[in-house]
């Protein structure tokens, strides 16, 4: 009989090829602390123990950077742009009231006043695109 010579598998998982056995300590203040979780939660790293080596070992760094000024104009903007677009709907709507309630001529005076108040609209809103343009082109381009 042949006696296999098989290798005894003891569980566990596969060494590593070059292990992490060297450990540093180091003591931080509330101020140096706090500075130092900042950046750690701009880097997006996932541990703190590899944002320290990219740290040390000059490893690139990503950060992100949100600036609540213009995050909330944009907020605004897309508030405006939707309060127009329901305006919109409302004029399709106030025309076709006008023409089936009432008569012609009627209809037409009540629609001259409407279209009166509408020119002021649009001005409004070319000046308000002349802000966003502006804004955008001072804080938002990319460098």
């Amino acid at each position: 009989m042949e006696e296999k010579h098989r290798k005894q598998n003891k569980g566990g998982h596969k060494p590593k090829i070059n292990p992490k056995m060297n450990r540093h300590v180091f003591r931080l203040t509330d101020e140096e602390n706090a500075k130092f979780l900042a950046l750690f939660d701009q880097s997006e790293i996932d541990n703190k123990a590899k944002f320290i080596v990219s740290l040390l070992f000059g490893k690139e760094m990503k950060t992100v950077k949100i600036d609540k000024g213009t995050v909330d104009f944009y907020m605004r903007l897309t508030s405006f742009h939707s309060q127009f677009r329901s305006i919109g709907v409302n004029y399709n709507q106030i025309v076709k009231l006008l023409y089936r309630h009432f008569s012609e001529r009627k209809a037409a005076a009540f629609l001259y006043k409407l279209e009166k108040q509408t020119t002021e609209m649009a001005i409004l809103c070319q000046k308000i695109i002349q802000i966003a343009e502006e804004f955008e082109a001072k804080y938002l381009k990319k460098e």
